[in-house]
């Protein structure tokens, strides 16, 4: 048993090309995350436009992902990975040219633009991966991918901070603009991807094919009941000032709960050797869900700041185990001539879940305080992955 980080996908010069352009748009491609938001609330002063930013993002990049993955089952979807890797890198240097302009409409526009590109993008590649990679080291090339992912949203939000003294707020959107072409190079370097079945690649026929996969369908609720119960993140703010003597408008204590999830996650990613050769992918994966249930009661029951972040740490961790089996699963399991649009809809899901669980946590909160709310999420969680399990035993034995 490997104890390391399960390396075995980087042997594969497509994939080792993809990863490392990945790590570097992980990194210094992912710092429009804090720009845009930084750059609306600098204009108007008001977190409403904020707000607003993320539903137009969310809202285009839901049917883009939609409509992406059904390109990528229509076309070649090298072809189509480069062309919406192009049109964001165009957009991150659209955003640099008229970030002095002040017009918040403008950027609206642009953002939109920005999750377009970013849906097509993520249904693509989600669906070329298994082109790339044979079927058992998927779990392997997911775990190392999550890896990447989740070490950008750590180090590119703390570099950005870094140079936003030195080279000003508007150019961390050109450095986004340049990381991309590194991707954009990785993908046209990626041999010929034709589709699978030659004719229209309609959307409804994937639907029509998901619900006729209970593996598939049993996943997607699994992760969403993972999310939606159990993602308290809304909830922090209350919980460091309330429970543990934060200050109102941040502090210490927010930041270790904020910092505790990624950790864990990180800390896996590096031993994921130890899970990335198991063959039980099901069981592991709704394992990895209801440990997060747990993890998300113990952190509301938690009377002191150490093991709330503890809980936090080892939802963290079980969470990259569920990420890497979620997508190993339907990656291998989903025909190749339906997977951009099967990988479309997972990332609305995975998109969507999230913004769902900030509505739910913040008016739970609000009605029964943060701690019972979490709780309580925590425990709908485990409920709610057992009646998945229970409906859909095929989850449960599945094997990679």
């Amino acid at each position: 048993m490997t104890v390391t980080a399960d390396l075995r996908p980087l042997r594969i010069p497509a994939f080792r090309r993809l990863w490392l352009a990945s790590a570097v748009s992980a990194i210094g491609g992912s710092f429009s995350a804090l720009a845009i938001p930084a750059q609306l609330f600098a204009s108007t002063r008001s977190s409403a436009t904020v707000g607003i930013a993320a539903g137009v993002s969310f809202s285009v990049l839901a049917v883009a992902a939609l409509w992406g993955g059904a390109l990528a089952d229509r076309f070649d979807r090298r072809h189509v990975l480069l062309v919406a890797q192009a049109g964001l890198a165009a957009t991150y240097a659209l955003l640099w040219v008229t970030a002095n302009l002040g017009s918040v409409h403008l950027l609206y526009v642009l953002v939109a633009a920005q999750g377009a590109c970013l849906g097509a993008v993520l249904a693509a590649s989600g669906a070329t991966v298994p082109r790339v990679v044979p079927a058992d080291l998927l779990p392997a090339a997911n775990s190392l991918s999550s890896l990447v992912r989740y070490t950008g949203s750590i180090v590119g939000p703390l570099l950005a901070g870094v140079l936003i003294p030195v080279v000003g707020l508007t150019t961390l959107y050109l450095f986004d603009a340049l990381a991309l072409l590194a991707v954009s190079w990785a993908v046209f370097r990626l041999p010929a991807l034709p589709p699978a079945a030659v004719g229209s690649a309609r959307l409804m026929d994937g639907f029509r094919y998901l619900c006729g996969q209970k593996v598939l369908v049993a996943v997607m609720l699994v992760d969403l009941a993972a999310m939606v119960f159990g993602m308290p993140v809304a909830l922090f703010p209350e919980l460091a000032t309330r429970a543990y003597g934060g200050a109102p408008g941040g502090g210490f204590q927010l930041g270790l709960l904020y910092a505790a999830y990624p950790a864990g996650v990180f800390v896996v990613g590096l031993l994921s050797g130890t899970f990335t050769r198991a063959k039980r992918h099901g069981a592991l994966m709704a394992s990895a869900a209801i440990a997060w249930g747990f993890a998300v009661v113990l952190l509301g029951l938690a009377p002191w700041l150490w093991l709330a972040v503890v809980a936090l740490f080892l939802g963290g961790a079980v969470n990259f185990v569920l990420s890497t089996f979620r997508n190993a699963i339907t990656q291998a399991a989903t025909d190749d001539a339906l997977r951009g649009r099967i990988q479309g809809a997972l990332t609305v899901v995975l998109f969507g879940g999230p913004q769902i669980a900030n509505l739910l946590h913040g008016l739970a909160g609000a009605a029964v305080g943060a701690r019972l709310a979490i709780s309580v999420g925590g425990l709908l969680t485990v409920a709610a992955v057992a009646v998945v399990v229970r409906a859909a035993p095929q989850l449960w034995r599945y094997r990679g």
